[in-house]
């Protein structure tokens, strides 16, 4: 049996890497809770490999109460201290106060436009932008749609948004078809 044509990046003998690069990379999220653990995540993710926040994403969900942004936004002090202390999760402060701060503005952001998920899909005009990608160099880490919406998010108070986590984002919950030509994703996903 002829092994699937993949991205260049999934895999790679890492076979939750593959797991999650066929079945949720890409594909468009509208879901409140699934596109919070994905900011969670991202925010968490910048300036480390996504492997390494995806291999601790059972501990972020309970670290992070189920990944409920009004549980996130009442996290107190001491749960702080103890997700510090915690092993699973990646331990910076910064990270870790921005994640609560964030889910303080998610909710400020559901309650102005009905769901979090109207807001985000605005950035795209509600449909998802298709690229594309032949080698991994045509990969980009940034769009105009990605830096629009980081500006917003910062004017907003959200934290450890910036535009190329953003853009890892709309990759993730799919606002941006990313799969390269070759991947048997791609095509599964522009239906």
């Amino acid at each position: 049996m002829k092994e699937k044509s993949r991205c260049a990046w999934a895999g790679q003998g890492d076979d939750l890497m593959t797991q999650y690069h066929d079945s949720e990379w890409g594909v468009p999220l509208y879901t409140d809770k699934r596109i919070f653990e994905f900011l969670i995540l991202e925010s968490f993710q910048a300036g480390l490999s996504w492997r390494t926040i995806l291999h601790k994403r059972k501990n972020f969900e309970k670290g992070f109460a189920g990944f409920d942004p009004a549980k996130v936004a009442a996290i107190s002090k001491k749960e702080i201290t103890a997700l510090l202390k915690d092993q699973g999760i990646v331990r910076n402060r910064a990270k870790i106060e921005a994640a609560i701060t964030n889910a303080k503005q998610f909710l400020e952001v559901k309650k102005e436009f009905g769901t979090f998920s109207k807001y985000m899909w605005n950035f795209v005009q509600n449909k998802p932008m298709v690229n594309r990608i032949k080698t991994v160099a045509d990969y980009k880490s940034v769009s105009k749609e990605s830096l629009e919406w980081s500006k917003d998010l910062k004017k907003r108070g959200f934290k450890f948004l910036g535009p190329t986590t953003v853009y890892a984002h709309m990759q993730a919950v799919g606002m941006v078809n990313d799969h390269m030509a070759k991947c048997f994703r791609k095509s599964i996903l522009k239906k």
